[in-house]
């Protein structure tokens, strides 16, 4: 029995000390299992001072070579060591208040919670609209490989059965994109049909403090999550849209293709 709270880092100085201080305020008896990225600003004499207060704080100094937040989450989810664990970030947009009803739901037998944004206010339109398009392709997906899904499945916000997820972690590993955002989507892709999901609604909050690692990428990783097809989707969308010879390649197809089209229309006509 017991809960896990695991959080990822990079560059959370500004956040970290109080989001630990106020889970252990509001859940006496959890664990925090905190998954360091290589931070340069301070977030790691702030841990290492905590872990003087918090017995139950422990500290992990992630290899910089494997830098990312699935590879992060990956690593700290299969050292948890209680029943449960909670994922979620370190600068409060996923408000500490909430996870309460996910271990309450965890606790009636749901093998994985999820928590629903009710709405994506704080974020830029342009992450709106990427995280809305990337959410339709997963789904997508899942239900044609016939998986459990999700209202929000680019939820970072999400906990679990441990020896669940950490099998799959252990077995579909491989086939997870470390260095991408959604871990989320990588366990539900790689999940036993059967297994039960339930969901939370929670307000997305404004960070605390800091800035989001997160960028305009998120489509691109997604589709790379989606099996070979997805794979080579993603890899020819990034060559046409983010490689400059790409980009001067597609703008020729473009040119040819209206040409063409051109040629097409003002041709001679049979009276």
């Amino acid at each position: 029995m017991g809960f896990t709270i695991v959080l990822p880092t990079y560059n959370e100085v500004e956040n970290i000390a109080t989001i630990v201080q106020t889970i252990f305020r509001l859940y006496p008896g959890v664990r925090i299992r905190v998954m360091d990225d290589d931070s340069k600003d301070g977030t790691v004499e702030s841990v290492l001072a905590l872990q003087k207060e918090f017995a139950d704080l422990e500290f992990v100094q992630r290899d910089p070579s494997d830098r990312g937040l699935t590879a992060a989450m990956m690593e700290g989810i299969v050292g948890v060591r209680t029943e449960y664990y909670i994922a979620m970030d370190s600068d409060f947009q996923h408000p500490p208040e909430y996870v309460g009803d996910m271990m309450d739901e965890l606790l009636r037998g749901t093998d994985l919670v999820i928590g629903c944004r009710r709405s994506k206010g704080p974020l830029a339109l342009s992450r709106r609209l990427g995280s809305g398009g990337a959410h339709k392709l997963a789904a997508t997906y899942l239900w044609f490989k016939r998986k459990p899904r999700s209202r929000d499945l680019m939820s970072g916000f999400f906990g679990g059965k441990t020896e669940i997820s950490r099998n799959i972690i252990l077995t579909k590993g491989r086939t997870f994109e470390r260095k991408g955002f959604k871990v989320l989507f990588d366990l539900l892709r790689n999940a036993p049909e059967d297994m039960s999901v339930g969901e939370v609604n929670f307000d997305f909050a404004d960070r605390a403090g800091g800035k989001s690692k997160l960028n305009s990428d998120i489509v691109l990783l997604v589709l790379k999550q989606c099996g070979i097809g997805g794979k080579a989707a993603g890899f020819s969308l990034q060559f046409f849209l983010v490689n400059r010879a790409g980009r001067v390649l597609g703008l020729l197809i473009l040119a040819a293709i209206f040409a063409l089209a051109m040629t097409i229309g003002t041709g001679p006509h049979t009276p």
